[in-house]
Order: C-alpha cells, then structure tokens, then sequence
C-alpha cells in the first residue's frame, strides 16, 4: 500500500477554521500601515543563492545551516528565501526607486523558509509582516517603526504581554572593536564555553551573547559591554530614539546582549518579546542596517526595518482568547428557499441585496432539501438570522425573516424592504 500523503514536516496546511483570524490579523496590520504611509511590494520568493550569502553572512545559522537551497536545471544555486530584507534590498537596487535619496518606505507579507526544528510557534515555512525604510537616517524613524507596532499591539488587545528589548550595535567601527574585546575576553574563558559558543566565538562571536546556555550566560555576566564601546554618533542616535519612546510613554528595557542573527545590523536593534508562547517568546524584531544596501552593490544608503511572525502573534490571539466575535462567524443571514420557483426568486432576491449591502455575508442555501435540512445548515453556518422563501411567501411577495441566535420572533419582510431591515439588525443587532 502506498503511503498516504501529506505536507512536508514544519510546513502547515491553515484551514478553513483558522483563516478568518489570519484575515483578521494581516487586515489589521494592513490598515495601520496605509494609515502611516507605507506602500507594500511583493517579491519573489526565491532568489539566488549568492544573495543570501552577500547580505545575511555566510557564517550565519540561517546560511550554514538552514536554508532551503537547490540547482535549478540551467545550474544556477537557488534559494527559497529565509528572510526578506535582503530582497527587499535586491528589488529597491534593481529598479532604482532607492536612487538619488528617494525615501522608501515599504512594508511586504509572505512566507518564508529555514530548516529548522519544528516546534509550537516554529515552522519550516513560516509567515511574516515585514517593513523596509530607505534613506532616512534619524532616530525619528526607528521610533515611528516601534511606535506602529505599539498601537498595533493595541488595536490587537496584547500590550499587557509583550515587552520591548532594545540594544545598539555602534557602527561597524565601534563594532568591530567591541568585537575584539569580546573575542579576547571569551578565549581567556574558552573551556567554560557550550560547543557551539566555542565554533561561533572564531566565526560570529556576538552570538555568543545570545547563548541560552546557563554555563556560558554566566561568563557572560562580567563581558565587555557594547555599550561602553559605541562611538559618539550611534550614543546619540540611541538616545535620540529612546528619548521618543519616552515621550509616547512606551516602556522599554535595555538588553545589551540582544544582537539579532543577521550581520547586517548596526545601531538600532529591538525585539518584541512574550512569555506566553514558550519558548518562542520573539513576536516581532528588527533594527537598523545602514551598510547593507552599499554591501549588496548600491550606493550609500541608510534603511530599518522589522519583521513580525504571523504564526507567533495569531497563537498569542489564540492563547489570550483574544478573537473578536465577528470573526469567529463567517455569515451573517442565510437564506432558505423551498420549491424551484422559490429558488429562483431567491437569487434575484440575493442579489438584489448584495447590491445593496456589499459588505453583508449573505449565503444561499445551496442542493435543495427539506425545510428541516435547510434550517440546520443555516444553523451550523453561524447566521444571525435565517431567510425563508417557501410559496406562501412567493405569494406574499414577503421573505420570512428569523433570528436564529437570539430573542425575536419570526417576521415577514416585504422584498423591496428586505435589504433596509438587514442593514439596521445586521449592523444594530
């Protein structure tokens, strides 16, 4: 017998239940996005190979380890794209909107892809909400990235259970030399290291600082600080910054071993972080990465930005009991019609109303069946209220009008009023 198919391990099916909130969720971020001014772009999602390896780090996890890469069949190295500044990066260059100052400011959702271990909040193919600013420089903007986010855990109901980290890399100067202070500090302790910290210290030594290893968090504790290593520009820019979070009254905490996993950063780094989601406490996270257009073959310019992991906040939706009501129900009024000459009539009749309340989830009973059987599929679909047609109707030119969650007493309707009453108990009701 041949094996029974199914998805690829880490990479979900979201079914029919399940999307609403989806919709829900990428509405919502969709709306407060247009509302500040950002336009979205959509990118490929593969890329080539060098890409990733020229702007995420070739010593990076995400490129030794996880990414899903392939040859296609002219040869080429192509990767299923595990991140999307970098393309985000490779469109803005390739068509120039970048050019001569232009200020950009773009925001993208997708899936994207990293071999990784699946666990609870953790896929192989995952989705997220990205934004990308180009050529702007100040702290005003990194504030405005984090001040959205704020208002978006607002309108989401979670500001009570997320935190804000925040850190700042320097320059890559300053970085450089923070890098060699920590580098020597760690080799002085090198026996007291987890193997893994021991392999990063000669590749990528800042993510040592991000070790869950408690032996390794320990020697940690009396390492040189980035903070003492930042140069007078990236002091001022991050004091600029928290000066505007200060000044909306967002709480923030200083997390000086936050260095994200991309060794593009510079400056500002921030994470969203949660203890509601286990251990995948990081909702959404990103920085400032001044260098990396220039590195990818550009001309000098500055860009920040951040990514939000759909999955993660639509589980914290999930585990707060945070799902709005309306959503949860996918119609509003369905309709019952009993004989062909009722059926009829009802798709005019449906119509007519979806001409006139666009916006009202209106479902037609659909493969006939009896009164009974028409009336619990209306009850299971979640309707507010139930519309009746049978031929004391059609000779009354009237549409029974029933509640179906709720007090009230079957009414009839009169066709040519039916879309008006809808519109007050729909909205009203």
């Amino acid at each position: 017998m041949s094996k029974s198919l199914q998805a690829i391990r880490g990479m979900n099916d979201i079914l029919p239940e399940q999307t609403p909130l989806w919709r829900y969720f990428e509405g919502t971020v969709a709306r407060l996005l247009d509302n500040y001014g950002y336009k979205q772009i959509r990118m490929p999602i593969v890329e080539f190979t060098e890409l990733f390896k020229r702007s995420i780090g070739e010593v990076t996890d995400i490129v030794e380890k996880e990414m899903y890469t392939f040859e296609d069949r002219n040869g080429d190295s192509l990767t299923l794209r595990p991140e999307g500044t970098a393309a985000c990066v490779r469109a803005v260059l390739e068509h120039g909107i970048t050019g001569g100052g232009q200020v950009q400011k773009l925001w993208y959702i997708g899936p994207m892809f990293r071999h990784e271990r699946p666990q609870k909040g953790r896929y192989r193919q995952f989705h997220q909400i990205g934004l990308e600013v180009f050529n702007l420089d100040g702290p005003d903007i990194d504030a405005e990235l984090i001040i959205m986010t704020w208002r978006l855990w607002g309108e989401l109901g979670i500001r009570d259970a997320v935190k804000l980290e925040l850190n700042s890399l320097g320059t890559s100067e300053s970085r450089g030399r923070y890098r060699e202070a920590l580098v020597e500090y760690l080799s002085a302790h090198h026996d007291k290291l987890d193997e893994d910290s021991q392999r990063r210290l000669k590749t990528n030594p800042l993510r040592v600082l991000d070790t869950k290893n408690a032996d390794t968090q320990a020697v940690l504790v009396d390492a040189p600080k980035m903070a003492d290593y930042l140069d007078d520009e990236s002091r001022a820019h991050f004091e600029g910054l928290k000066a505007r979070l200060e000044a909306v009254g967002i709480p923030y905490v200083l997390n000086p071993k936050l260095v994200r996993g991309l060794d593009y950063y510079s400056k500002t780094v921030f994470e969203w972080v949660t203890d509601k989601l286990g251990a995948q406490g990081t909702v959404c996270a990103g920085g400032r990465y001044d260098g990396l257009v220039e590195q990818m073959g550009g001309k000098p310019t500055t860009g920040v930005g951040f990514a939000m992991g759909i999955e993660r906040l639509v589980l914290m939706l999930e585990t707060l009991e945070l799902i709005p009501e309306e959503i949860s129900r996918q119609v509003d009024v369905y309709l019952c019609a009993f004989g062909e000459e009722a059926e009829l009539a009802g798709l005019a009749l449906a119509e007519r109303v979806r001409d006139q309340l666009p916006n009202l989830r209106l479902q037609v009973n659909a493969g006939a069946g009896s009164f009974k059987s028409q009336f619990k599929k209306a009850d299971k679909s979640g309707a507010l209220y139930a519309l009746i047609l049978g031929d004391d109707e059609m000779a009354q030119q009237v549409v029974g009008f029933k509640p179906l969650r709720g007090q009230g007493e079957q009414q009839s309707i009169a066709w040519d009023a039916l879309a008006a009453h809808l519109a007050t108990c729909v909205v009203q009701g």
